[in-house]
């Protein structure tokens, strides 16, 4: 509790005292006054208490004394209250009112809660006013060496390469202590190797492991299990101590050269092995691991080099053999490869401790096969023949030799799927190809054809080469006008115009190239219209000689032209060249060559006189539409007018089971018109019963025909509304009409009012139309069994 001042005027008093407090650490309070008008009271305070100390672990049966609050107004009279509240007050802290001793009640463990914050206060114990404001304090908890050191990571793994130098940095190792390192050695710890001393050192303060041999194989052993111990109190006496294991992997390092277990390897090929055969395997083995064991090989001596390579396999570190050229029995049945192996991944620092590489011999045994013949040269033969070339004429000679040593005849053919046609024939002995046909250069300048040889003796024995003969070609066709030429000039075309450039084709194809030669045809020599340029450069240009052409009186001119190749021997075609002549504007460009044309209207071309004739038939055509399909509506109506207005009549005589009964009577019968007989004086005997009841009053009233007159002018006047509207279109439409007339005669359509008639009608049937007119029924008939009995 704090000391409170309070001034007034010029004095100063002390309102409260301050507490005492007997714990670990003594406390009191001093105070000196010195009393004099002008004088101060002053309170000395060597401290401010604010904490006491409990040991943790308390083992004793009694509550553990913590400390003694105490205030300087109490007189020992027992009229203070000391009370504290906060952090386990009442529970783990319990205070004596009177004394103010505090106790511990509870065992405290200083790694679980370190300290406690409570506050004190001293009250009036009759009043419970406070005395004093409320003070904090503290309760700590001190620590005593109760943990021993953990290694919360282990256990370890580390590693290190072999032959690594000594005090070499493996791994590092922490242990915790969960005492208070801040109070004594409790929580200072040091290492120590138990087991693996030998091979690794750990350092005391920093938990480092090292090497502590330089020998290190992998080898010779891949890791060591390490036991590694931590204590507390600084190794001191009396320390708590943890240990735990350390696993050291050894790591490869290149330090060992391949080795080929055997200085020389045997294998047998055939002689017929393609290229790219698998002659064998060897391996040189290589006692580190991972990368450091792969190796490349290589052929030392020229000779195998140039009959077989090798290869390493990637999965198995093989080096694989294979014929690199075609092997010869009958040249040489032995061969020996020097095989050398070379570590990919040499590592300099182990260079002095020898040569990384190691070799052998393999030896190659050939074996002798039956081979098919071989063609000379091996790649296929080119022949040359002159187009003009008489059948049966020689084109060239293949040649084919049995490569074993028997040397069997060879005997040779033609695949015919190479030469469909059969234009070549080849003689089976001697290899030589002659024409079987007539060639044609322009038809085909290649032939490609394949040449089959086997042995006489064995078909089986079989080898093919292809055979390509060129066709050399002989002036044998005429040069010819690339296309079909047709030019237009203007009618104002002036003399010495070049109006188109001409050139020509030839199939031929001479070795010197092409020169042709453009004259006029003798037919066109006294032509005076145009004239022939030859440009030299197998081209030739048309020119006008004269000024200004009339299309009226010639509009298209046919120039022959003849065109003459250089042989030998030469050739010559006459072509035609069509020129027409057309009408231009102004600038030059055509606008008709039609002499029928020329007459009509310059402003509108053929195509824009077309359309407009087109438009022209269509206005025609929808013009007459028009009127069909008004005359068509003009005599509807006619025919309309003509119509009974009685077709319109619908006969509904049957009144149903009121507003309630929808399903009483079937509305399909509203669709079929009811035909109703007009009403003559005649002998015909009209029913008049099937009619309505007023139409049968007016009937029955004047014994003449009814007056239908106002109902028909009525119709007809609804209908030609009807006609004269334009808004709908002119179908056949349904009209409503509700006029019944004027003076109609007849009566109510009501039931109750039918009821009081003095009608004599039976109307018994109704009890038959079923259960929806049982009601009806009952109306009407429920009057007659009494005047049955009357």
């Amino acid at each position: 509790m704090a000391a409170h001042w309070r001034g007034r005027a010029s004095s100063l008093v002390v309102t409260l005292g301050v507490l005492h407090c007997w714990g670990w650490v003594s406390c009191h309070v001093e105070r000196t006054s010195e009393k004099s008008p002008m004088s101060h009271e002053r309170v000395k305070r060597g401290w401010v208490w604010n904490q006491f100390f409990v040991v943790e672990e308390y083992t004793g049966t009694e509550p553990l004394y913590v400390g003694k609050i105490h205030s300087d107004s109490d007189e020992g009279d027992g009229s203070i209250k000391y009370t504290i509240s906060g952090e386990g007050a009442g529970t783990i802290f319990i205070i004596d009112e009177v004394t103010g001793d505090i106790h511990a009640t509870e065992r405290l463990d200083r790694e679980e809660k370190a300290f406690y914050t409570l506050r004190a206060q001293a009250r009036d114990r009759l009043t419970d006013a406070p005395l004093e404001p409320e003070s904090e304090f503290v309760i700590k908890v001190q620590d005593i060496n109760d943990s021993e050191p953990k290694f919360l990571e282990g256990p370890y793994i580390g590693s290190v390469a072999e032959l690594s130098p000594i005090g070499t940095s493996v791994m590092k190792v922490m242990a915790s202590d969960a005492d208070d390192p801040t109070y004594g050695s409790s929580a200072r710890i040091v290492y120590s190797v138990l087991d693996g001393e030998k091979f690794f050192t750990v350092d005391r303060q920093t938990g480092v492991i090292r090497t502590a041999v330089a020998d290190l194989d992998r080898e010779t052993q891949d890791r060591y299990e390490l036991v590694v111990k931590a204590t507390d109190m600084a190794g001191q006496m009396g320390g708590l101590s943890g240990s735990t294991t350390v696993t050291i992997v050894i790591t490869d390092v290149n330090d060992n050269p391949p080795r080929f277990p055997q200085k020389m390897y045997q294998f047998t090929v055939s002689e017929g092995a393609a290229v790219g055969t698998s002659v064998g395997r060897v391996i040189a083995t290589d006692a580190d691991m991972g990368e450091n064991t792969d190796m490349s090989y290589l052929i030392k001596d020229e000779e195998g080099g140039e009959l077989f390579k090798v290869s390493t396999d990637g999965d198995t570190q093989e080096a694989v053999i294979t014929i690199k050229k075609p092997l010869d029995f009958e040249k040489k049945r032995t061969h020996n490869v020097v095989v050398e192996a070379i570590n990919k991944h040499a590592d300099p620092r182990f260079v002095d401790l020898g040569s990384f590489r190691d070799q052998t011999i393999v030896r190659v045994s050939v074996s002798d096969t039956d081979e098919p013949p071989i063609f000379f040269p091996p790649t296929g033969a080119i022949m040359e023949v002159q187009e003009d070339a008489k059948q049966g004429a020689l084109v060239g000679i293949v040649t084919a030799k049995d490569p074993d040593m028997d040397n069997v005849p060879v005997r040779y053919s033609i695949d015919r799927s190479t030469d469909q046609e059969q234009i070549f024939n080849i003689d089976a002995v001697t290899g030589a190809i002659t024409l079987g046909k007539i060639l044609d250069r322009e038809t085909a300048g290649w032939h490609n054809i394949t040449v089959t040889a086997v042995e006489a003796d064995n078909q089986s024995m079989a080898s093919q080469t292809a055979v390509s003969i060129r066709i050399l070609d002989v002036n044998d066709n005429p040069p010819e006008l690339a296309t079909p030429y047709e030019t237009k000039i203007c009618e104002d075309a002036k003399p010495g115009q070049l109006i188109h450039t001409i050139s020509v084709v030839d199939r031929d194809e001479p070795q010197s190239g092409h020169r042709f030669y453009f004259t006029l045809a003798p037919e066109a020599s006294n032509n005076r219209h145009f004239a022939l340029w030859d440009v030299k450069d197998n081209t030739a240009g048309i020119r006008t000689q004269r000024s200004g052409f009339n299309r009226q009186e010639q509009n298209v001119y046919l120039l022959p032209i003849r065109v003459v190749d250089s042989g030998p021997p030469a050739l010559s075609s006459t072509g035609t060249f069509t020129i027409r002549v057309c009408g231009c504007d102004t600038v030059g460009n055509i606008q008709s060559c039609n002499a029928t044309a020329f007459v009509m209207s310059a402003a509108l071309s053929p195509g824009a006189l077309i359309a407009l004739l087109v438009c022209m038939l269509i206005l025609i055509v929808l013009v007459l539409l028009i009127l069909t399909l008004k005359r068509h509506r003009k005599g509807q109506r006619m025919s309309e007018d003509e119509e009974d207005m009685r077709d319109n009549v619908i006969k509904y005589n049957d009144e149903g089971g009121g507003e309630q009964d929808t399903q009483a009577y079937d509305m399909s019968a509203l669709r079929s018109l009811y035909d109703f007989p007009e009403v003559k004086n005649s002998e015909s005997g009209t029913d008049l019963r099937s009619l309505p009841q007023w139409i049968q009053n007016r009937v029955t009233g004047d014994g003449g025909a009814a007056d239908f007159s106002l109902f028909k002018g009525y119709i007809r006047k609804k209908v030609e509304q009807a006609d004269a509207d334009l808004s709908v279109p002119p179908y056949d439409s349904f009209q409503t009409y509700a006029f019944e007339g004027s003076s109609s005669p007849a009566l109510s359509l009501s039931s109750i009012r039918t009821l009081s008639t003095t009608s004599e009608q039976d109307f018994s049937y109704l009890s038959d139309w079923g259960p929806r007119f049982r009601q009806l029924a009952g109306y009407y008939a429920q009057g007659q069994p009494e005047e049955e009995g009357s």
